[in-house]
């Protein structure tokens, strides 16, 4: 894709419409995003499950009633944030996304990250934060840290779903929408964590 969009609901038409993945042959429902489209903190996770595909929305049950409950700590709803994943459409059985399919659905996240010019925007797992960053580092190394890519703010955090099969990465999550809140409403104000500069990212200007 080497064009780009007026506003999030024309990517949106253009997805459900377009022809761009394997993934559209079996998937219920795209799972494009949502909140707000001007929000200052997207979160990017790894791919819709089978909640998200048969309602297309991202974060449901119960990893997304966790979301809820960390945006809350820290004052926000979803409706202040924008919520999307790398993939838009569910891979069958909850597997793995595959290079392919990353590189596939890349050109709309980024037109996403584009259209929505968030300030910090927070990747959620390994997949999100290797493809935002691109590093190999898994998360456990990098949540909660804060990272500069081009001119947004990234913090890595551990996925909600996580936190389901591993309770101690519960309180680790609400530590780190800490970090997130001290972030707010700007990364430059005073007091907040210092970022650590990465080089050669795909969101980089």
């Amino acid at each position: 894709m080497d064009r780009r969009f007026e506003s999030l609901e024309q990517l949106r038409e253009f997805m459900e419409t377009s022809h761009h993945c394997p993934l559209e042959a079996t998937r219920t429902n795209l799972v494009f995003g949502s909140g707000d489209s001007h929000a200052a903190v997207m979160f990017i996770g790894e791919a819709p499950g089978k909640n998200e595909d048969l309602q297309g929305v991202p974060f449901v049950g119960a990893a997304g009633k966790l979301l809820d409950e960390l945006l809350e700590s820290i004052g926000l709803t979803r409706d202040q944030v924008y919520i999307a994943n790398i993939l838009k459409c569910r891979p069958p059985g909850n597997r793995n996304p595959q290079a392919e399919e990353i590189d596939a659905c890349a050109p709309y996240l980024r037109e996403q990250v584009r259209l929505i010019d968030p300030e910090v925007i927070v990747t959620l797992g390994n997949f999100a934060t290797r493809f935002v960053l691109k590093c190999t580092d898994g998360i456990t190394r990098l949540r909660g840290s804060v990272q500069r890519v081009g001119k947004f703010t990234v913090v890595p955090m551990f996925h909600p779903a996580a936190a389901l099969y591993d309770v101690s990465k519960r309180d680790v999550l609400f530590r780190d929408f800490q970090v997130l809140a001290g972030l707010l409403p700007s990364p430059s104000e005073e007091g907040s964590p210092a970022a650590e500069p990465v080089q050669g990212s795909l969101f980089e200007e």
